[in-house]
């Protein structure tokens, strides 16, 4: 898609003769589909804005605190300042960074791309080198809680075309999970994708960090060399030392990182190769400010990036700039069914200019800014609605993760 001239003219006229600033930051925090959303306006005295997402899923009001507190200060602030802004936020204070504040900054982060991108007429992977691909692949997975036709829908999601496929545990059950249940039945299914998907297939699951060191290295034990290509967030990843431990016991790829909220984060995993493919998540990392220096670590220690994508259309647009624009990418997660339908949350209501699937890929378009846009209106009529991510317990009583 190629933006005509006289669409793209008057956004750069009047940005390069004002230089924009800041006059409102505005959270609208929404449920769509099965969750909600915080989506982030960024207005300027120019009339530009921008749009952003934060990622910090079921903790949406705690980020409202902060961005409130950020605008504070920043109300009066160029516009296109984007990385002074970033460390304005971050440093100008006792307690940096933090899930809370960096799930602000990101969504303002990405707003800030958002708004520069159109007021110089040209999209978001240009502010961030230029494009490096003329389309960003992705994968798809199997649904978390239909365990019992996991083989099927991965076929199914091969016959649509999709080359790196994504499976779980059974996690159907909302209240109780005792790990060392699931991992022979789950080692077993994922034996059987495998023969049945055969060899040209990249396959990987996803644990949602349920396991320890030795139930993770159990799981891993019960598979023939070969049946995974990645292992997703088998334990929690507070102490890279623990991954460390688990990478002596198996040899299978990890793929980590979607909870991390700044390069710190991931520092130590990067410089010590623990780990072959980042997980980063735009909406928590710091935006894309940060989400670049976390890939250029990355592409020194010939990590791949894996971006993880489970919210709304803003995220997926701000991961496909990202994307476009880092040499070391494998492949974007996109929320898809195994009838191939895009995202359970698409919302054409709320998000009436979108990025769209072109069979398994995000085409690279040449829209200005972010190539995603907001019905405001539609956006104040929807509310918010409490929920908590499953507190689940073992059959003993005791706490275990989610």
């Amino acid at each position: 898609m190629t933006l005509s001239p006289n669409v793209a003219k008057p956004a750069v006229i009047t940005a390069l003769t004002s230089r924009p600033r800041i006059t409102a930051i505005k959270p609208y925090a929404v449920w769509v589909g099965g969750r909600n959303q915080l989506i982030v306006k960024v207005e300027t005295d120019c009339g530009i804005y921008g749009w952003g997402e934060s990622g910090l899923s079921g903790r949406e009001k705690a980020v409202i605190g902060a961005l409130e507190h950020f605008a504070e200060y920043l109300i009066g602030s160029e516009a296109f300042q984007i990385g002074a802004i970033w460390q304005r936020i971050y440093r100008s204070q006792y307690f940096e960074g933090g899930r809370v504040l960096q799930a602000a900054l990101s969504a303002i982060d990405i707003a800030l791309h958002d708004l520069k991108g159109k007021a110089l007429g040209m999209p978001v992977y240009e502010l961030l080198g230029g494009r490096q691909r003329n389309h960003v692949q992705t994968f798809a997975s199997t649904a978390s809680t239909r365990f019992d036709t996991a083989i099927e829908q991965a076929k199914s999601l091969v016959e649509r075309g999709w080359k790196c496929i994504r499976v779980f545990p059974d996690f159907s059950e909302t209240t109780t999970f005792e790990p060392r249940d699931h991992i022979a039945p789950t080692a077993a299914m994922c034996r059987e994708v495998r023969e049945e998907l055969g060899e040209g297939i990249t396959l990987g699951i996803d644990w949602h960090h349920r396991l320890s060191v030795a139930e993770a290295a159990s799981f891993c034990q019960r598979m023939p060399q070969g049946t995974l290509d990645f292992l997703e967030e088998p334990i929690r990843a507070e102490t890279p030392e623990a991954y460390e431990a688990l990478r002596r016991l198996t040899d299978i790829a990890f793929a980590i990182g979607e909870e991390f909220s700044s390069k710190w984060d991931f520092r130590p995993y990067v410089e010590r190769d623990i780990h072959q493919f980042n997980r980063v998540d735009v909406c928590n990392v710091g935006g894309l400010t940060e989400a670049m220096k976390v890939a250029a670590m990355s592409e020194a220690h010939y990590v791949d990036l894996m971006p993880h994508n489970p919210l709304g259309p803003i995220c997926t647009a701000a991961s496909v700039h990202l994307c476009a624009a880092v040499p070391n990418f494998s492949w974007l997660e996109v929320r898809a069914t195994s009838d191939g339908v895009y995202s359970m949350d698409k919302a054409e209501c709320l998000f009436p200019v979108q990025h769209e699937l072109n069979g398994t890929v995000f085409d690279c378009t040449d829209v200005p800014g972010l190539g995603v846009d907001v019905d405001e209106d539609h956006a104040k009529e929807l509310s918010f609605k409490f929920w908590n991510a499953p507190m689940l317990r073992r059959k003993d009583g005791s706490v275990t993760n989610w």
